[in-house]
Protein backbone atom coordinates (compact mmCIF):
# COMPACT_ATOMS: atom_id res chain seq x y z
CA UNK A 1 0.00 0.00 0.00
CA UNK A 2 1.31 3.83 -0.58
CA UNK A 3 0.48 7.44 -0.56
CA UNK A 4 1.97 10.52 0.41
CA UNK A 5 1.44 11.91 3.93
CA UNK A 6 -1.28 14.81 2.77
CA UNK A 7 -3.61 11.44 1.71
CA UNK A 8 -3.03 9.83 5.34
CA UNK A 9 -3.33 12.87 7.79
CA UNK A 10 -6.09 12.84 10.51
CA UNK A 11 -8.37 15.85 11.02
CA UNK A 12 -8.82 16.00 14.58
CA UNK A 13 -11.71 17.20 16.37
CA UNK A 14 -12.31 20.42 18.50
CA UNK A 15 -10.04 19.22 21.51
CA UNK A 16 -7.39 18.27 19.45
CA UNK A 17 -8.04 14.52 19.76
CA UNK A 18 -7.52 12.46 16.74
CA UNK A 19 -10.96 10.85 16.22
CA UNK A 20 -9.58 7.54 14.44
CA UNK A 21 -6.43 7.03 17.09
CA UNK A 22 -7.31 8.83 20.01
CA UNK A 23 -4.15 10.67 20.23
CA UNK A 24 -4.03 14.83 21.24
CA UNK A 25 -1.97 17.89 19.52
CA UNK A 26 0.77 18.60 21.41
CA UNK A 27 2.70 21.26 21.10
CA UNK A 28 3.84 22.77 18.10
CA UNK A 29 1.19 21.16 16.53
CA UNK A 30 2.92 17.71 17.05
CA UNK A 31 0.95 14.59 18.71
CA UNK A 32 0.99 13.34 21.78
CA UNK A 33 0.06 9.86 22.07
CA UNK A 34 -2.69 8.61 24.39
CA UNK A 35 -3.21 4.43 25.14
CA UNK A 36 -5.41 4.06 22.33
CA UNK A 37 -7.96 0.96 21.10
CA UNK A 38 -4.92 -0.96 19.65
CA UNK A 39 -3.17 -0.87 23.01
CA UNK A 40 -6.24 -1.78 25.23
CA UNK A 41 -7.00 -4.80 23.03
CA UNK A 42 -3.53 -6.37 23.44
CA UNK A 43 -4.21 -7.50 27.29
CA UNK A 44 -7.52 -8.60 25.69
CA UNK A 45 -6.27 -10.32 22.38
CA UNK A 46 -3.62 -12.33 25.18
CA UNK A 47 -6.85 -13.30 27.20
CA UNK A 48 -8.82 -14.73 24.26
CA UNK A 49 -5.37 -16.12 22.97
CA UNK A 50 -5.11 -18.31 26.37
CA UNK A 51 -8.69 -19.17 26.13
CA UNK A 52 -8.28 -20.79 23.20
CA UNK A 53 -5.51 -22.80 24.17
CA UNK A 54 -7.25 -23.66 27.53
CA UNK A 55 -10.18 -24.77 25.08
CA UNK A 56 -7.93 -26.94 23.11
CA UNK A 57 -6.29 -28.64 25.63
CA UNK A 58 -9.55 -29.04 27.08
CA UNK A 59 -11.26 -30.56 24.25
CA UNK A 60 -8.35 -32.64 23.85
CA UNK A 61 -8.57 -33.81 27.79
CA UNK A 62 -12.29 -35.02 26.45
CA UNK A 63 -11.38 -36.83 23.48
CA UNK A 64 -8.01 -39.14 24.91
CA UNK A 65 -10.64 -39.32 28.08
CA UNK A 66 -13.32 -40.90 26.29
CA UNK A 67 -10.30 -42.99 24.05
CA UNK A 68 -9.48 -44.88 27.13
CA UNK A 69 -13.38 -45.65 28.34
CA UNK A 70 -14.05 -47.35 25.17
CA UNK A 71 -10.55 -49.12 25.18
CA UNK A 72 -11.93 -50.37 28.58
CA UNK A 73 -15.15 -51.61 27.18
CA UNK A 74 -13.29 -53.29 24.11
CA UNK A 75 -11.13 -54.84 26.46
CA UNK A 76 -14.12 -56.09 28.61
CA UNK A 77 -15.90 -57.39 25.38
CA UNK A 78 -12.69 -58.92 24.63
CA UNK A 79 -11.07 -60.26 27.87
CA UNK A 80 -13.58 -60.19 30.98
CA UNK A 81 -13.23 -57.26 33.67
CA UNK A 82 -10.16 -58.84 34.65
CA UNK A 83 -8.46 -58.32 31.91
CA UNK A 84 -8.63 -54.71 32.67
CA UNK A 85 -5.49 -52.71 33.44
CA UNK A 86 -4.11 -49.99 33.11
CA UNK A 87 -1.65 -51.08 30.27
CA UNK A 88 -3.91 -52.75 28.80
CA UNK A 89 -6.60 -50.19 28.28
CA UNK A 90 -3.65 -48.02 27.29
CA UNK A 91 -2.65 -50.10 24.64
CA UNK A 92 -6.36 -51.03 23.16
CA UNK A 93 -6.51 -47.28 23.46
CA UNK A 94 -3.12 -46.79 21.26
CA UNK A 95 -1.88 -44.16 24.15
CA UNK A 96 0.94 -43.81 26.74
CA UNK A 97 0.31 -45.91 29.84
CA UNK A 98 0.66 -42.59 31.49
CA UNK A 99 -2.99 -41.72 30.11
CA UNK A 100 -4.57 -43.64 32.03
CA UNK A 101 -3.17 -42.92 35.68
CA UNK A 102 -3.55 -39.11 34.60
CA UNK A 103 -7.23 -39.08 33.62
CA UNK A 104 -7.79 -42.54 36.09
CA UNK A 105 -7.00 -42.73 39.68
CA UNK A 106 -7.24 -46.65 39.82
CA UNK A 107 -9.48 -49.23 38.15
CA UNK A 108 -12.27 -48.60 39.35
CA UNK A 109 -12.39 -45.35 38.88
CA UNK A 110 -11.98 -46.27 34.97
CA UNK A 111 -14.78 -49.02 35.21
CA UNK A 112 -17.24 -47.03 36.59
CA UNK A 113 -16.38 -44.48 33.74
CA UNK A 114 -16.94 -47.26 31.42
CA UNK A 115 -20.41 -48.47 33.08
CA UNK A 116 -22.07 -44.51 33.32
CA UNK A 117 -21.12 -44.05 29.41
CA UNK A 118 -22.37 -46.95 28.66
CA UNK A 119 -25.63 -46.49 30.47
CA UNK A 120 -25.98 -43.14 29.59
CA UNK A 121 -25.33 -43.83 26.01
CA UNK A 122 -28.37 -46.68 26.18
CA UNK A 123 -30.34 -44.45 28.41
CA UNK A 124 -30.44 -41.63 25.56
CA UNK A 125 -31.55 -44.31 23.06
CA UNK A 126 -34.47 -44.74 25.28
CA UNK A 127 -35.52 -41.32 26.07
CA UNK A 128 -35.38 -40.39 22.05
CA UNK A 129 -37.16 -43.30 21.67
CA UNK A 130 -39.83 -42.24 23.58
CA UNK A 131 -39.75 -38.33 22.94
CA UNK A 132 -39.70 -39.41 19.31
CA UNK A 133 -42.98 -38.20 17.58
CA UNK A 134 -45.20 -40.65 16.21
CA UNK A 135 -44.59 -41.38 12.73
CA UNK A 136 -46.72 -44.68 12.34
CA UNK A 137 -44.28 -47.39 13.59
CA UNK A 138 -44.93 -48.90 16.33
CA UNK A 139 -42.24 -48.03 19.33
CA UNK A 140 -42.41 -51.36 20.98
CA UNK A 141 -41.54 -52.65 16.84
CA UNK A 142 -38.51 -49.99 17.19
CA UNK A 143 -37.22 -50.95 20.28
CA UNK A 144 -37.12 -54.67 20.00
CA UNK A 145 -35.00 -53.58 16.47
CA UNK A 146 -32.54 -52.18 19.15
CA UNK A 147 -32.74 -54.56 21.29
CA UNK A 148 -31.91 -57.22 18.29
CA UNK A 149 -29.54 -54.83 17.03
CA UNK A 150 -27.56 -54.91 19.99
CA UNK A 151 -26.70 -58.31 20.21
CA UNK A 152 -25.52 -58.95 16.61
CA UNK A 153 -22.38 -58.39 17.71
CA UNK A 154 -22.78 -59.22 21.07
CA UNK A 155 -19.66 -58.10 22.80
CA UNK A 156 -20.58 -54.35 24.27
CA UNK A 157 -23.52 -55.94 25.51
CA UNK A 158 -21.70 -58.69 27.14
CA UNK A 159 -19.08 -55.40 28.59
CA UNK A 160 -22.10 -54.01 29.38
CA UNK A 161 -23.39 -56.77 31.84
CA UNK A 162 -20.21 -57.46 33.26
CA UNK A 163 -20.02 -53.68 34.77
CA UNK A 164 -23.35 -54.05 36.09
CA UNK A 165 -22.64 -57.46 37.82
CA UNK A 166 -19.62 -54.72 39.71
CA UNK A 167 -21.70 -52.80 40.36
CA UNK A 168 -23.88 -55.00 42.68
CA UNK A 169 -20.19 -54.35 44.54
CA UNK A 170 -19.63 -51.10 43.86
CA UNK A 171 -22.68 -48.77 45.33
CA UNK A 172 -20.61 -45.52 43.76
CA UNK A 173 -21.63 -47.10 40.03
CA UNK A 174 -24.91 -47.34 40.58
CA UNK A 175 -26.25 -43.75 39.88
CA UNK A 176 -26.00 -44.67 36.01
CA UNK A 177 -28.17 -47.75 36.51
CA UNK A 178 -30.84 -45.37 38.10
CA UNK A 179 -31.15 -43.39 35.23
CA UNK A 180 -31.43 -46.28 32.59
CA UNK A 181 -34.15 -47.80 34.86
CA UNK A 182 -36.02 -44.68 34.67
CA UNK A 183 -35.53 -44.31 31.02
CA UNK A 184 -37.21 -47.82 30.92
CA UNK A 185 -39.99 -46.89 33.07
CA UNK A 186 -41.02 -43.84 30.59
CA UNK A 187 -41.28 -45.93 27.69
CA UNK A 188 -43.73 -48.56 29.98
CA UNK A 189 -45.94 -45.51 30.86
CA UNK A 190 -46.57 -44.51 27.21
CA UNK A 191 -48.26 -47.90 26.95
CA UNK A 192 -49.76 -48.64 31.13
CA UNK A 193 -50.82 -46.73 33.68
CA UNK A 194 -50.31 -49.83 36.21
CA UNK A 195 -46.82 -49.57 38.08
CA UNK A 196 -47.29 -52.96 38.65
CA UNK A 197 -46.61 -53.64 34.84
CA UNK A 198 -44.18 -50.76 34.54
CA UNK A 199 -42.15 -52.39 37.22
CA UNK A 200 -42.98 -55.27 35.25
CA UNK A 201 -41.38 -54.10 32.02
CA UNK A 202 -38.10 -52.54 34.00
CA UNK A 203 -37.50 -55.73 35.34
CA UNK A 204 -38.13 -57.86 32.60
CA UNK A 205 -36.20 -56.28 29.84
CA UNK A 206 -32.55 -56.89 30.94
CA UNK A 207 -33.42 -60.01 31.56
CA UNK A 208 -34.70 -60.63 28.06
CA UNK A 209 -31.24 -59.38 26.35
CA UNK A 210 -29.18 -61.34 29.21
CA UNK A 211 -31.11 -64.31 27.49
CA UNK A 212 -30.02 -63.70 23.94
CA UNK A 213 -26.01 -63.71 24.99
CA UNK A 214 -26.82 -67.03 26.25
CA UNK A 215 -28.89 -68.32 23.63
CA UNK A 216 -27.83 -70.43 21.18
CA UNK A 217 -29.02 -68.25 18.02
CA UNK A 218 -29.52 -64.36 19.08
CA UNK A 219 -33.26 -63.53 19.25
CA UNK A 220 -34.89 -61.59 16.05
CA UNK A 221 -36.60 -58.72 16.05
CA UNK A 222 -39.74 -60.24 15.58
CA UNK A 223 -39.07 -62.26 18.57
CA UNK A 224 -38.52 -59.32 20.66
CA UNK A 225 -41.26 -57.86 20.04
CA UNK A 226 -43.62 -60.10 20.80
CA UNK A 227 -42.42 -60.20 23.83
CA UNK A 228 -42.29 -56.64 24.55
CA UNK A 229 -46.25 -57.01 23.41
CA UNK A 230 -46.63 -59.60 25.52
CA UNK A 231 -45.00 -57.10 28.14
CA UNK A 232 -46.80 -54.13 27.06
CA UNK A 233 -50.03 -54.75 25.41
CA UNK A 234 -52.12 -52.15 23.83
CA UNK A 235 -54.37 -50.22 26.38
CA UNK A 236 -57.49 -51.23 24.17
CA UNK A 237 -58.88 -54.19 23.32
CA UNK A 238 -58.97 -56.04 26.64
CA UNK A 239 -54.93 -55.32 27.85
CA UNK A 240 -53.89 -56.93 30.90
CA UNK A 241 -54.38 -54.50 32.78
CA UNK A 242 -57.71 -54.17 32.34
CA UNK A 243 -57.72 -57.69 33.03
CA UNK A 244 -56.69 -56.95 36.93
CA UNK A 245 -58.84 -53.76 37.17
CA UNK A 246 -62.04 -54.53 35.14
CA UNK A 247 -63.81 -51.85 36.51
CA UNK A 248 -61.29 -49.33 35.28
CA UNK A 249 -61.45 -47.36 38.54
CA UNK A 250 -58.19 -46.36 39.81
Amino acid sequence: MSGNSEQWRVTLNETGSDTSTGTKAGPGGGEKTEPGAGEKAAPDLKRAGAAAVTDGRRAKGERRRRALIEATVRVIARDGAAGVTHRTVAREAELPTTATTYYFSSIDALLTAALTQCLEEDSARIEALVAAPDDGVDKRRSLALLMAESLTPPGHLLAEFELCLLAARRPEQRAAIRRWKEALAAFARAFTDDPLRVKLFTQAYDGLLLQGLLDDAAPTADEFEELLRELLPDRAGGDGDAQRNPSGTP
